[in-house]
């Protein structure tokens, strides 16, 4: 058996080592060095703003909703509040937003995956019905993952800013928040530190649902931005998702008017394709 190769990564001069790298030594690190664009995620407040004034945001010319239940999970480092101007859209336009219980997503991603298991099995029974999902950037992890784990329950996925394939596919001073936290996690647990937690090599059940084929059952879309500042745009583009792009910020995804107006599409459908046989890719335009 020939033992595959990892893509060496080139050494930087000292001054333009990070600090932190987050992948441990024994994982190969992904060649991808990508400093993003952090100061231009300013905007969000921008779009936020401009979201409001749009007769989107009022429910205008959007596809009233069937009061199905619909999932809500934050990205890394927020918290519930990140999703709530989402959350009060979703339910003027007739669903029940449900949230995923997170104060800071920094927690073991097993752990979290286990408590929103818990979650989803409840609302499934309370409504009766499959629910919706709908996650941002690291909450997109976690919406994959629980789709696979629990397929049956599930209704379709939205993923907004999240790589599909790639967790890790992300700016280097995020990689160093991401260090950081698995450098924390890895002092109190040494179950964290044996398992690689908040690693690309981690061999948790998280890691192993998130790896694995996405259930042709359950309708997946990718909303993504090419001026993303956090996530490489392309680890969102997957061939088994609908991907669809829309322009501004990774933070101002959670307030993006074209993103808006794609889950109101989505969650509108009644009828789908498996999307791995009707995979399509396109920009929404205001």
């Amino acid at each position: 058996m020939v033992k595959a190769e990892s893509t060496p990564v080139p050494v930087p001069a000292d001054g333009d080592r990070p600090r932190f790298h987050s992948l441990p030594p024994e994982v190969p690190q992904p060649a991808r060095r990508w400093w993003g664009r952090h100061v231009r995620e300013l905007r969000w407040q921008a779009e936020l703003a401009r979201l409001l004034v749009d007769p989107i945001y009022r429910a205008v010319g959007v596809p009233p909703g069937d009061g199905s239940h619909i999932l809500l999970i934050p990205g890394f480092l927020a918290s519930d509040e990140s999703l709530a101007v989402l959350a009060r859209w979703l339910k003027r336009v007739g669903y029940q937003p449900r949230r995923a219980g997170i104060r800071v997503n920094v927690d073991c991603a097993d752990r979290v995956l286990g408590r929103l298991e818990e979650r989803l099995e409840l609302i499934h029974h309370q409504s009766g019905r499959s629910v919706g999902i709908i996650g941002h950037s690291r909450g997109g992890h976690f919406a994959k993952a629980l789709a696979t784990r629990r397929q049956e329950l599930v209704r379709h996925v939205i993923s907004m800013g999240a790589g599909l394939d790639t967790p890790f596919d992300i700016s280097v001073p995020t990689k160093a928040a991401v260090a950081a936290v698995r450098v924390a996690h890895g002092r109190r647990s040494d179950d964290a530190r044996r398992m690689g937690c908040m690693t690309a090599g981690c061999t948790c059940g998280f890691m192993r649902d998130y790896k694995a084929p996405f259930a042709d059952s359950v309708p997946l879309t990718s909303i993504y931005s090419r001026g993303d500042g956090v996530v490489w745009w392309e680890a969102c583009t997957v061939d088994y998702a609908r991907c669809v792009e829309v322009t501004g910020s990774h933070v101002g995804l959670a307030f993006n008017r074209q993103a808006y107006r794609v889950i109101a599409e989505t969650l509108a459908e009644t009828r789908w394709k498996s999307p791995r046989h009707a995979r399509t890719t396109r920009r929404q335009t205001a």
